[in-house]
């Protein structure tokens, strides 16, 4: 016990830790800021190109709705390439009107999926009563809140605009 308490006294010496402090004192802080516009572009460009991805794989391009994501994606990675070279006001302002679009199609289309899925639990039980139903159809067939990802991805997009902005 002793012995602890002797190697404490020395460890906690002042005159000590002004010794191991100076190096650090003169260190310069030399840190690069941290590119957040480039992590948020590629996080947008991943989810552009994964949620495409996911919506081709499982075949939501039969009907003429299912193909409204799809068009907001291919005119979103169209507008994100023009403006790696040429940065306008306009396309900035459609840049803005199709991420506008996106969201809008993300609550459209959670809108679509909780209305067929609401139909398809009312047939399958009559008996149920509004609450009840409504908690089913979140859980049924078709994923009420994918769309949703619509929605983060307008979000991302134009936090990237008001980066873009800043610089």
């Amino acid at each position: 016990m002793e012995v602890f308490r002797i190697f404490l006294n020395n460890f906690y010496n002042p005159p000590a830790l002004l010794i191991f402090s100076l190096p650090m004192q003169q260190q310069k802080h030399t840190t690069k800021p941290f590119p957040v516009k480039k992590v948020i572009i590629t996080a947008f460009l991943f989810m552009l190109l994964g949620t495409a991805l996911e919506l081709y794989l499982l075949d939501h391009y039969e009907d003429t709705l299912q193909l409204i994501p799809l068009l907001c994606i291919g005119t979103a990675i169209l507008v994100i390439f023009l403006l790696f070279f040429q940065r306008t006001a306009f396309l900035l302002s459609v840049f803005k009107f199709i991420l506008a679009l996106t969201a809008l199609s993300g609550f459209y289309g959670a809108f679509l999926h909780l209305r067929a899925n609401y139909e398809f639990e009312k047939e399958m039980t009559p008996t149920a009563n509004g609450w009840e139903l409504f908690l089913e159809s979140l859980s049924g067939a078709l994923p009420a809140l994918a769309p949703g990802s619509m929605i983060v991805l307008a979000l991302l997009g134009y936090s990237y605009i008001l980066l873009l902005k800043q610089n």
